[in-house]
């Protein structure tokens, strides 16, 4: 079973939205466990965006689950949603237990490794519930991840180890970005899981 609260839950914003970060919410061996079926079942697929009228290709490769075939457009891309596997069910399960939410999608990143991270941004798409929650599920190597806020510029940051759980709601998106930098210390690859709501319409 996945570990149970081991301590308060954190809000690691000290104003305009909150980040509440569980820690550990699998073991060790359970988060070993998913690390290993999700880089041997999911459809990972090289990341795409256009930026500034180009088109790139990322080495991270991500991933686009729902309940049904949402469409998701970020970067300039559109991207269709498959059908769960059996393993991200039990993950949303785990999820939706400790935070006590719901979710109908989610959005899988894959970094091979230190040399491959995210800049800053926010989810904020229009397709996303409006200052809805978005929990992120870290699998494999421990990486730093930071919060900016977009007025005073003040930035938090932690490290996120396997099987620990951040959930990201109320206004954080419309006053924070977030980002995973890269860095030549981790050698390992990371799967990180950002569990999503979907409004039709």
């Amino acid at each position: 079973m996945e570990r149970s609260k081991t301590g308060p839950i954190v809000n690691l914003l000290p104003f305009d939205g909150a980040a509440d970060y569980y820690g550990q919410v699998l073991t060790p061996a359970q988060a070993g466990h998913y690390l290993d079926r999700m880089l041997r079942q999911i459809e990972w697929r090289n990341d795409e965006a256009v930026i500034f009228g180009r088109h790139i290709i990322t080495k991270r490769k991500v991933a686009w689950y729902g309940d049904e075939t949402y469409s998701y457009a970020y970067s300039g891309k559109v991207r269709e949603a498959l059908a769960w596997t059996p393993e991200l069910l039990e993950l949303k399960a785990i999820v939706e237990r400790h935070c006590g939410r719901t979710f109908n999608s989610c959005l899988l990143n894959l970094y091979h490794n230190g040399d491959e991270g995210m800049a800053w941004h926010s989810d904020d798409e229009k397709t996303l519930e409006p200052d809805g929650a978005i929990a992120s599920l870290s699998l494999g190597a421990g990486r730093k991840f930071s919060f900016r806020h977009r007025g005073t510029h003040e930035t938090v940051s932690l490290l996120l180890e396997a099987g620990s759980l951040l959930v990201m709601h109320g206004v954080t998106q419309s006053h924070w970005m977030h980002a995973l930098p890269k860095t030549k210390k981790v050698t390992l690859p990371r799967v990180n899981l950002t569990f999503r709501t979907m409004v039709s319409g």
